[in-house]
């Protein structure tokens, strides 16, 4: 374990980057390795979760080269793909560490397909629920031999040929709604999934930019309908992976919470379905401006501009959850700050995370000077009105090695009076490696 202290460092100020956005990576990795031909990818997060994936499709066949950008500014990804259909039989297990989305996209993309893969992961991710994604696998006629519990290691065999379904989403989940579509790729004939709530559409977007034949119909209560046509044939591409709004939320965070803060944060992907943090911290009184907006490959791009607020509590609407849902961390140490009282509800896929959010964050507040009531599907936090957190406890926050936890209660150290002590800072390399090195910049 590797614990560290986060604590006041003054406001944050400049101009920052963050990492390619994680869920634009998974998917441009596989869908470029399902492609005939060699795409081009810049910007993608080289987390460890990204990583897995990288390596998951090498595994089955894909050639994915890393080589340094010609001016210096980072790095460029080739893959040469096998063509949808002609995945290869992986030699050993499929180790995907700590990553739930690349374990759920890729059982899709195994599913329809003529092989055997095991899937093994960390301990978090072992004790993480696959069953809403074998349920509707299996309806497509691929084999799952799970650990107790519908977990992980699991066994898939796939199915050849698969049979298209038409699936209602019984949760909103992005991982399940693509998990079926990746399927439905190799699948003949139209593979249809229903989703009452709308959730992130990066899939379909991406699905769209390869060539897939994929529609979209909005019903009049706000029910998507998305259909793809199988045995498709994908074309290499050029990818631009926008910054990552999940990895931006803890900058935004920081600035608003922290007096003095005045921070850019530069090329932050805005898709309206990932949205939604932005939105609820605006409601709240955040001062967030958009600068220099723009689209880079199909996803709307802006700098924000980021200075500190004294932010209200609100009671926040759980219609938007499924557009912030990794958000929510964070911003519960947002309202610890506010002034007044937030209340939160729906938060019930919180608790399947890498870790139960709500029970883990709850927790970490309280122990630092929040007032924190849990209930069954959401918190309930009376904030401080501006000022700083207590901290300053002797014993180090248990962050039950999940990433975003110990990144947001490393924001909260910086809005406290003692500082707050993190118990193991290493599973923030899964999804943004440069988090510490970034922060300890903006804050010097």
């Amino acid at each position: 374990m590797r614990p560290r202290r986060f604590a006041a460092a003054g406001p944050l100020k400049g101009r920052i980057r963050v990492p390619g956005d994680k869920s634009i990576s998974h998917r441009s990795l596989m869908l470029s390795a399902l492609a005939v031909g060699e795409s081009r990818v810049t910007g993608l997060l080289e987390g460890e979760d990204v990583l897995a994936t990288a390596a998951a499709m090498r595994a089955m066949g894909a050639d994915i080269q890393r080589i340094g950008a010609k001016d210096g500014s980072g790095s460029e990804w080739l893959v040469h793909g096998v063509g949808v259909g002609a995945l290869l039989q992986p030699e050993t297990a499929l180790d995907m560490g700590n990553s739930g989305t690349s374990t759920r996209l890729l059982m899709g993309l195994v599913a329809s397909h003529p092989i055997t893969a095991c899937f093994v992961g960390d301990a978090s991710l072992s004790k993480r629920p696959m069953k809403r994604v074998t349920d509707p696998l299996s309806l497509m006629g691929a084999e799952f031999t799970t650990s107790p519990g519908e977990r992980l290691p699991l066994m898939l065999r796939g199915a050849s040929p698969a049979v298209p379904i038409e699936y209602r989403l019984p949760v909103a989940s992005a991982q399940v709604k693509s998990a079926v579509l990746l399927a439905g790729l190799n699948t003949p004939g139209i593979t249809t999934v229903i989703e009452p709530v709308p959730t992130r559409d990066h899939s379909e977007r991406m699905l769209k930019g390869f060539g897939a034949e994929l529609t979209v119909e909005v019903d009049s209560d706000g029910t998507r309908t998305i259909r793809i046509r199988g045995e498709a044939e994908l074309q290499p591409q050029r990818i631009e992976v926008p910054g990552d709004p999940s990895s931006a939320a803890f900058f935004i965070v920081a600035a608003l919470i922290v007096p003095g803060s005045e921070l850019v944060i530069e090329n932050v992907g805005l898709n309206a379905t990932r949205a939604g943090l932005i939105d609820v911290l605006r409601q709240m009184g955040g001062d967030i401006t958009e600068q220099n907006a723009r689209e880079v490959g199909g996803e709307p791009v802006a700098d924000l501009l980021v200075k500190h607020s004294l932010l209200k509590g609100i009671e926040v609407d759980p219609a938007v959850v499924p557009s912030m849902v990794d958000e929510f961390p964070v911003f519960f140490v947002a309202a610890a700050l506010a002034e007044g009282r937030t209340t939160t509800t729906g938060l019930d896929e919180l608790r399947v995370k890498e870790s139960d959010r709500l029970a883990v964050m709850a927790t970490a507040l309280t122990a630092v000077g929040a007032r924190v009531q849990e209930s069954e599907d959401g918190l309930i936090i009376d904030g401080t009105g501006g000022e700083a957190l207590a901290g300053g406890n002797k014993a180090a926050i248990a962050t039950h090695l999940d990433h975003r936890i110990a990144m947001s209660m490393a924001v909260a150290g910086l809005a406290s009076k003692g500082g707050v002590e993190v118990d193991d800072v290493r599973p923030i390399a899964t999804s943004f490696p440069a988090f510490e090195a970034l922060l300890d910049g903006c804050t010097a």
